[in-house]
């Protein structure tokens, strides 16, 4: 009964279309599941991802949950995650792409899930890190080890929106640092990030996860612009 005027008073939405929830749905409305853009690239085994790094960064898997369109339903997934606190956001999506890649093989021997880092100035005004709930989530459903302190910003950026590649691969020279690189010798990483454009960020990531003996890298993010 308490719950009931609870959301009467204060009505859950979807975060996707910003509709009033229903009492079964939680985060993202049924519809909204169904029309979000999937891009099921992990089941067709698609080299989309890939071929944003090709010949820049090497890769054993790659793939995003969604496509990207401007004023889409991705896009406000992932403004309402980054912008307004949304962290239930990250924790649905990672559940959802989680359960998807943990019925894989090629994602059943992943030993550690990393996130793209923020800068500790920006970590400390956002509060969290917009991919640290999804990568979680991901590392659970794949039964493997979540770190969110090996791979570390050092620089900070402003956004990169709008910028041209090179503009955007020389901005991401150096901005990243591995600690305790024996930590990942050996082992298979999975970055996951919000969303791969140009693919700058992920690739600077990997040159520096590089640095330590014997890593195999592969890539998950929610989308793919």
């Amino acid at each position: 009964m308490f719950q009931s005027v609870i959301n009467l008073l204060f009505p859950k939405v979807c975060y996707a279309c910003l509709n009033t929830l229903n009492d079964n749905e939680k985060t993202i409305c049924v519809q909204c599941r169904h029309d979000l853009p999937v891009t099921n690239f992990h089941f067709d085994n698609s080299d989309a991802v890939k071929k944003v790094l090709y010949g820049r960064a090497k890769i054993e898997h790659a793939t995003a949950l969604f496509r990207f369109k401007k004023k889409g339903l991705v896009q406000q997934l992932i403004h309402g995650l980054k912008y307004k606190g949304y962290e239930n956001i990250g924790i649905t999506l990672g559940d959802w792409l989680g359960g998807e890649l943990s019925s894989l093989s090629q994602y059943q021997h992943i030993d550690m899930v990393i996130p793209v880092p923020l800068h500790k100035k920006k970590l400390k005004k956002r509060g969290y890190n917009q991919v640290a709930k999804f990568g979680q989530h991901i590392a659970e459903a794949l039964n493997a080890e979540y770190q969110d302190n090996i791979l570390v910003k050092v620089t900070n950026t402003q956004s990169q929106v709008n910028k041209i590649r090179i503009a955007r691969w020389n901005n991401n020279n150096e901005l990243f640092q591995l600690k305790n690189p024996k930590h990942i010798e050996s082992k298979h990483i999975l970055l996951v990030d919000d969303l791969i454009t140009t693919g700058a960020t992920l690739e600077a990531c990997i040159n520096v996860l590089n640095q330590a003996k014997n890593v195999k890298i592969s890539i998950a993010t929610m989308a793919i612009a």
